[in-house]
């Protein structure tokens, strides 16, 4: 008997969002700092080959499938980094000693 391949993807799938929100969860406060700036190094690397997918294809036909998808790729991916940049400055200022009033 042949396990059907899209069952088999979606088992994979939702495994991995099982794993991966038990492993995000699990974090301490103290790990998450570093872990934000894995996480915009990867988004970095999805903005590179989002652009390579952006820019393949056709100059006649601009609007592909492949085109569309990495361009969405490329938005979603800044929208990561730039949030995520944002998320450790806050984390980093909450380790920073307050100034007193004087």
């Amino acid at each position: 008997m042949e396990i059907d391949p899209f069952i088999f993807r979606l088992s994979i799938f939702v495994l991995s969002i099982l794993i991966g929100y038990y492993v995000v969860w699990s974090v301490t406060p103290s790990l998450h700092t570093p872990l934000m700036s894995v996480t915009n190094a990867i988004s970095s690397v999805i903005i590179v080959g989002a652009i390579i997918a952006s820019l393949s294809g056709n100059e006649k036909n601009i609007f592909e499938l492949s085109n569309t998808f990495g361009f969405l790729a490329i938005f979603l991916a800044a929208i990561n980094i730039f949030g995520g940049f944002l998320v450790t400055q806050r984390m980093l200022q909450m380790y920073k000693k307050r100034k007193k009033d004087k």
